[in-house]
């Protein structure tokens, strides 16, 4: 008896050596053409991409400082200062209020 998931695990791509890929002929085989493969980037991935050049360009990023404190908080040596972190989380909220919708 065999048993199976009922779920195709393959989302809709041909397995090599199934009924269906058998099924159509090979690229050239019958004097047709290839299609060409085409790619589609969305709105959101070029958005994200627009970030991350502005994160390069303006040096909001600094990858030592990163390490730094990947490092400090590792060894244990990283310490929080709440005070810091909720005047900076309010003045973000009070740019963000003062920004046009």
């Amino acid at each position: 008896m065999k048993i199976t998931n009922g779920i195709d695990s393959t989302g809709g791509l041909e397995r090599p050596g199934s009924d269906q890929a058998r099924a159509k002929p090979a690229a050239g085989a019958a004097g047709t053409a290839a299609a060409p493969d085409t790619i589609r980037i969305s709105e959101l991935s070029n958005q994200l991409a627009s970030i991350e050049s502005r994160f390069v360009t303006d040096g909001a990023f600094d990858a030592s400082r990163v390490e730094t404190i990947k490092t400090a908080m590792r060894e244990g040596r990283f310490t929080v200062n709440p005070e810091a972190v909720a005047d900076k989380l309010l003045e973000s909220v009070r740019e963000l209020l003062r920004k046009p919708s």
